[in-house]
């Protein structure tokens, strides 16, 4: 029988490097925690590097080895063992969805808050469908069948803003828009931005959305450099933050880099319009189509 490639997840990924970061805080070499374990050697690299598959069985054991003892990082990876090996719905789009949005896909799944600075477009999690296909068909180089595909994946991710059935509840989001991302014109659909700002009106009003909109007056601020994403996770998961340009995403993780954004969007919320203001900058911006 030919051996089936282990292609690596989001979550194998993010195991690995939990693993990886608390052993070396143990300051423990990876041939003394397999010999230790009982196994081959360069099984811990595999599984370190999302190669290789760990047991929830072993999770403990091994955690054990590195001083860890505290129940939830133990549940946390515990559960992202579990899950490993499966693969999100997003798979099924093949190539047409770039390995980096498959990523953020991913860890938005996951994620207990999102926030989000955008300058030039509405953020995707609050896109209608028309407003999406306009912006997608004129933003990515694909023909029209991917930019249907990629529609439909933007308006399945916009399903975890309502989703109770997580266990984090409803993704958090809070997002806050530049005034010129609102005044959007399209030249073939007159309506499409009257039915995009109806539709963050209706958002607002989500208990678990929260939307402000940076005013074209605002004083300097951290996000005139560039949009960004803040995804947060639960205890014991740390922050990543993501950045998206013309060739996909990126992502920065590092402890006093992701600081750097969550100060500095704490910054754009002091300088943006407060909630109430920005719903009435949307409905006379509404109005105005």
């Amino acid at each position: 029988m030919a051996t089936v490639r282990l292609v690596p997840t989001v979550r194998r990924r993010r195991l690995g490097g939990a693993l990886q970061r608390l052993r070396k805080q143990a300051r423990i070499s990876g041939e003394a925690a397999s010999e230790a374990m009982g196994w081959k050697a360069g099984k811990l690299s595999r599984i370190e590097n999302a190669k290789a598959h760990l047991p929830v069985r072993d999770v403990g054991p091994l955690l054990a080895h590195y001083g860890v003892e505290d129940p939830d990082v133990v549940a946390a990876l515990e559960g992202l063992a579990r899950d490993a090996n499966k693969t999100g719905w997003w798979t099924t789009y093949g190539n047409v969805v770039a390995d980096s949005y498959k990523d953020y896909t991913g860890l938005e799944e996951d994620a207990e808050s999102a926030r989000v600075y955008a300058h030039g477009l509405i953020p995707g999690l609050l896109q209608t469908g028309a407003y999406a296909r306009e912006i997608v068909a004129g933003t990515v180089p694909h023909g029209p069948v991917d930019v249907a595909a990629l529609v439909e994946v933007r308006k399945k991710r916009q399903a975890l803003l309502t989703d109770s059935s997580r266990t984090t509840g409803p993704l958090k989001l809070w997002a806050v828009i530049h005034e010129a991302a609102l005044g959007y014109r399209s030249a073939s659909q007159p309506l499409l931005m009257r039915e995009q700002l109806r539709h963050l009106l209706d958002m607002i009003d989500l208990p678990s959305t929260t939307i402000q909109v940076m005013p074209r007056n605002a004083p300097a601020h951290p996000g005139m450099v560039g949009s960004f994403h803040v995804v947060r996770f639960p205890h014991p998961w740390p922050t990543v933050v993501s950045r998206e340009n013309i060739q996909g995403i990126d992502f920065v993780e590092g402890t006093d880099d992701v600081k750097a954004f969550e100060e500095a969007f704490e910054l754009i919320v002091a300088a943006a319009l407060p909630v109430e203001d920005s719903r009435e900058i949307i409905k006379m911006t509404m109005e105005g189509n």
